[in-house]
């Protein structure tokens, strides 16, 4: 690896942050499974909650190069990364500026957690450049985004986001989950911290649990050091499967990417769907920005039935396709957010976000493409028969 001076990405997840088996020679990186090292003549005191053991340091390097950051850390969740990462940067009496349209889980940490803290926040209507600044306080300290947005595939101008957070001497962060680093470096726009739940794409077999974060060497340090003391670090087990897991990223995501876009044009023209979110579409109205942004755009996509169909019977005939609450791995997975990562709104604040109870939110798979449709095909036909038959005649 050192003889490449710019690897590409399929070599960056394959062969960065290896660890290389001196003793038998293994083809993979060793797991150390050890909670407890040697404190005395030692370069580095390691110790599992300090987020610098052997497998831990490692998957760090790979996390970082594939940001194209100067440094990684790893997390036990999604919401550990997100949670540590903002309190790290927020202080009694600060504010964060934030996207109303967030991840629930980080919805409902800003909303029931931060008032304890004496933090203050503000949630932007729209993702202007008005939104933002207008929101904007002597005390704020922290931008806050999430782009692709959950669940309607948003997306947020990161060039424009960097600029005002310039202007203001703010650090910006950023989920990048939905989009992943295969799909979207947001540090190349001036973009502070990316943050991930490594359950998703970094993962990608929905076996595991883990978060993710990129940024300056300096940013990093001031989240390890709020790190250690709340103590969301991630078992070495979990770290070795990870590693395992982002071997394949990129091929993943890719798969992932190309069935998406076909599906989202295949919903797009059935009777029987109101409305696809995807920025892949040109209908999208963030679509060319998306194009300016992102590399793909993602596995992620949502759709709206028409109100004659009822989403819960729909999503109960699929056979393929299986509910479920999380996203992002191999298989294909379907949802309504009203029900799941939104539920904790009222259907009033749901329907200000258009999230609608008609909703679904599809993880799209790398099954084969004929597969999905077919499946879509015979649900819509065991629950919306007679409806199609009148849109038709």
């Amino acid at each position: 690896m050192n003889s490449i001076k710019k690897p590409g990405v399929n070599t960056v997840c394959t062969h960065v942050g290896e660890i290389e088996d001196k003793q038998f020679k293994g083809a993979i990186s060793p797991l150390y499974m050890s909670s407890s090292y040697a404190y005395e003549n030692v370069d580095i005191k390691r110790y599992p909650r300090y987020f610098n053991t052997p497998n831990q340091e490692a998957l760090c390097k790979k996390i970082a190069m594939l940001e194209h950051a100067e440094r990684g850390l790893i997390f036990g969740s999604g919401m550990a990364a997100v949670s540590t990462t903002m309190l790290a940067f927020l202080d009694k009496g600060d504010h964060v500026v934030l996207p109303k349209t967030l991840y629930g889980g980080t919805y409902n940490f800003v909303t029931e957690e931060f008032e304890k803290f004496g933090i203050e926040y503000t949630f932007t209507q729209g993702f202007s450049e008005k939104d933002f600044t207008n929101a904007i306080k002597q005390n704020t300290k922290v931008i806050y985004v999430e782009t692709p947005s959950n669940p309607l595939m948003l997306i947020t101008d990161l060039k424009m986001i960097a600029r005002i957070a310039k202007e203001h001497g703010l650090v910006t962060m950023i989920d990048n989950t939905f989009a992943s680093p295969i799909n979207q470096t947001p540090l190349d726009f001036g973009i502070d911290i990316s943050i991930h739940s490594a359950t998703k794409y970094m993962g990608g077999h929905s076996d595991i649990c883990a978060g993710a974060v990129a940024a300056s060497e300096e940013h990093i340090q001031k989240i390890w050091h709020k790190a250690k003391n709340l103590g969301g670090s991630l078992s070495d087990y979990t770290v070795w499967l990870l590693e395992r897991s982002m071997k394949t990223l990129a091929l993943r995501v890719k798969a992932h990417n190309k069935n998406a876009r076909k599906m989202a044009k295949w919903l797009d023209k059935h009777p029987l769907v109101a409305s696809v979110y995807y920025p892949g579409l040109p209908s999208h109205p963030d679509h060319e920005l998306a194009k300016k942004q992102m590399r793909g755009f993602t596995g992620m996509l949502s759709f709206e039935l028409i109100d004659s169909v009822d989403a819960d019977a729909f999503m109960n005939a699929l056979q393929l396709v299986k509910q479920s609450m999380s996203l992002a791995g191999v298989e294909s997975t379907i949802l309504s957010p009203a029900k799941t990562s939104h539920a904790l709104l009222s259907a009033e604040e749901r329907e200000k976000q258009g999230i609608l109870d008609g909703l679904l939110r599809f993880s799209v798979g790398i099954e084969d493409k004929d597969d999905l449709i077919a499946d879509f095909e015979q649900a819509f036909d065991a629950v919306g028969k007679e409806q199609l038959q009148k849109l038709l005649s």
